[in-house]
């Protein structure tokens, strides 16, 4: 276990490489862009990349699934990026919380553009928004929503949308999807990790048993109280986050022939029940963390 724990995700296939110029390519017809980040790590979401690809075209954050982040870290992140000059929501794209301050900040950040339009004789002319963020963010989860109707190809795995696709919304509003672009290095690989915990990193990459015990070596340090609840431990505060996989394990009932525990099952549902929020509202990146 030791040596594979030393291992660092790393995820840069071709087609990723591909899409970065279809941005760029893309960039002249759009008015702004959207970028979806995970609330519960909206650094380590984000690609460092885009503010080089994008140059000055106006930038709207959007900080999803905050309905499983942790409510106190989200307000830091929001008056992290407001502090920055960068315009930020906090929105759940599922249920649709938040959405709808979207486009009225849309238009309050472009209204010098809807101004221009209209002197020109272009009254009513669509805004055309790219969106942008790296895979299992959300989205094709944001366009559906935005769009009323399940156009866009949603899923749980990364990887899932490949080509451009423009989708119609309310009142003028057109969004140009993109493929999920991921960067071709994690200079920590804390953010590696962290990308692997939520999806974003293909599960193939990387092996199941390694990430579960980097996770929870995180969630016994920083919400030890999510895994009491949710596990029924007592107290794992002596216990190496190998052995608190084990204890897991035993718990639900993932026992093999011989008495032995099922690690491996018991990995691949840890992951799945924290991707799914089920562990409660945990935030992984924290301000200042990768500063310097």
């Amino acid at each position: 276990m030791s040596d594979s724990i030393k291992q660092n995700v790393q995820w840069f296939p071709g087609h990723m490489a591909k899409t970065r110029r279809l941005i760029k390519e893309c960039l002249p017809s759009v008015d702004a862009v959207t970028e979806i980040l995970d609330a519960r790590m909206p650094i380590s979401s984000s690609n460092p990349e885009l503010n080089e690809l994008i140059g000055n075209k106006p930038l709207i954050v959007l900080l999803n699934k905050c309905d499983v982040a942790d409510e106190n870290a989200t307000r830091r992140w929001l008056n992290y990026f407001n502090e920055k000059g960068i315009y930020a929501l906090a929105v759940d794209c599922k249920s649709g919380n938040g959405l709808n301050k979207y486009a009225p900040l849309l238009r309050e950040v472009l209204k010098d553009k809807i101004a221009s339009n209209e002197a020109k004789g272009m009254i009513g002319k669509p805004l055309r928004i790219m969106v942008v963020g790296i895979p299992n963010t959300g989205k094709s989860s944001f366009i559906n929503r935005m769009a009323g109707r399940n156009r866009a190809k949603v899923a749980d795995k990364a990887g899932v949308t490949r080509h451009n696709q423009w989708f119609v919304i309310e009142n003028g509003i057109e969004l140009l999807d993109t493929p999920g672009v991921l960067w071709p290095k994690f200079d920590d690989p804390k953010i590696g990790d962290r990308l692997a915990f939520i999806g974003s990193v293909k599960d193939e990459v990387f092996d199941s048993e390694t990430l579960a015990v980097r996770l929870l070596e995180v969630l016994s340090r920083d919400y030890p109280d999510r895994l009491s609840e949710r596990y029924k431990i007592d107290d794992f505060s002596e216990l190496e986050a190998y052995e608190i996989l084990e204890l897991i394990g035993r718990k639900r009932g993932m026992m093999m022939r011989g008495g032995e525990i099922d690690t491996l099952r018991a990995s691949i549902m840890l992951l799945d029940e924290y991707r799914a929020g089920k562990l409660g509202r945990i935030t992984l990146d924290t301000i200042g963390e990768f500063d310097g």
